[in-house]
């Protein structure tokens, strides 16, 4: 199966705000693209460029998916492993772009062996429940978005944090006090604390029932994560800290987390993906399912990965409930409130409406 071309769309998507520690997103700067192939069909692939975390923009990713597109054309396009690796000879790092490619490859070989993503990797249906994220706000304000989650049958949320320690203290708190304790909160930091602002918030936080912190601390403090995890009661789970599976194994060998958040714009797609849960269920490691701000199509993708490995017991795939004003996508993966119900048509089974694309910037490679 060669292929003849790739469509590349600058994916934009118009949202309400979200802010984080490392700053604040008022729109989905994505890429997406179509590769086409003799074979008469094409495999779709989108990714969320999330510079404050990759350091890649939808500026470079468009750009960088030209050059990519002529590395591949005329090529086998089911040679998935040897594609990513032309990818990888061709330029270090870019990992969001290239997953991207690393879905649209993945669509084509389930779509040539008749099968539905998961099962073509080897998974089977089961049951995937979503948190939902409460971006930074004041600690009132947080509450009463909390209140109207678990209105709105939220029964896990995820708080993002990292901006003031004994404020998000009082965040989680107050947001703990306005839900009851049914509701299950895990939080997320995003780098925003140093080592002391970290374990002074997360002991003070041991009464509230938290699963576990996200990314406490910036990478490269990644020496002090084992300390940190002697000196607190809540589980670390490492995010920003784990693009590749050397990562997790040199974060696991060093006893650095208790869990892996795998984002495809860190690891560039389902490969490395595999790689790095291998290397955490060898180790006794669950992992989280996680994503930036993609919209349904990638999602969907996700959604076919978590299914495929057991290892993955978390599930944080609200990407497209945190402010996206349109949906435009069509087939994939749907909500059943928080629940997720995935498709078993051939490949991927998402892709975007042709109607939005028309208003996207667009090349043919």
């Amino acid at each position: 199966m060669k292929i003849i071309r790739t469509d590349i769309y600058k994916f934009s998507i118009p949202m309400h705000p979200f802010t984080i520690a490392t700053g604040t997103m008022s729109s989905a700067q994505n890429t997406l693209i179509r590769i086409h192939t003799d074979a008469g069909y094409y495999g779709v692939g989108e990714c969320s460029a999330f510079p404050m975390i990759v350091g890649e923009t939808q500026a470079t990713c468009f750009e960088m998916a030209k050059d990519f597109a002529a590395v591949w054309k005329g090529k086998d396009a089911l040679q998935t492993e040897a594609r990513m690796q032309d990818l990888h000879d061709f330029t270090a790092f870019n990992a969001t772009i290239k997953s991207a490619f690393d879905i649209a490859l993945h669509d084509l070989a389930a779509k040539a062996a008749g099968q539905p993503l998961y099962r073509y990797l080897g998974g089977k249906k089961k049951e995937i429940e979503t948190d939902l994220t409460i971006g930074i706000g004041t600690p009132e304000e947080m509450a009463q978005t909390a209140v109207r989650f678990k209105a709105d049958g939220v029964r896990i949320i995820k708080i993002k944090l990292g901006k003031n320690g004994p404020e998000d203290v009082q965040r989680v708190r107050q947001i703990r006090a306005a839900v009851g304790p049914e509701i299950g909160l895990r939080i997320d930091a995003n780098q925003g604390w140093d080592f002391g602002t970290a374990r002074d918030a997360l002991q003070a936080m041991a009464p509230l029932d938290i699963q576990f912190c996200e990314q406490p601390m910036r990478h490269w403090h990644d020496d002090r994560l084992p300390e940190l995890r002697r000196s607190v009661p809540i589980p670390v789970m490492a995010d920003e800290s784990v693009f590749s599976h050397h990562d997790a194994r040199r974060l696991i060998a060093a006893n650095a987390c208790d869990y892996v958040n795998i984002k495809f714009a860190k690891s560039g797609g389902i490969l490395e993906a595999t790689r790095i849960n291998d290397v955490c269920e060898n180790n006794n490691i669950p992992c989280m399912m996680g994503g930036m701000l993609e919209s349904r199509v990638a999602l969907t993708a996700f959604a076919h990965f978590a299914l495929a490995h057991d290892n993955i017991i978390f599930y944080d795939m609200d990407t497209c409930m945190l402010g996206h004003k349109e949906d435009p996508v069509t087939g994939g993966v749907r909500y059943r409130g928080y629940f997720l119900d995935i498709p078993d048509t051939p490949g991927l089974g998402a892709d975007a409406d042709d109607a939005f694309l028309q208003h996207c910037e667009k090349v043919t490679v």
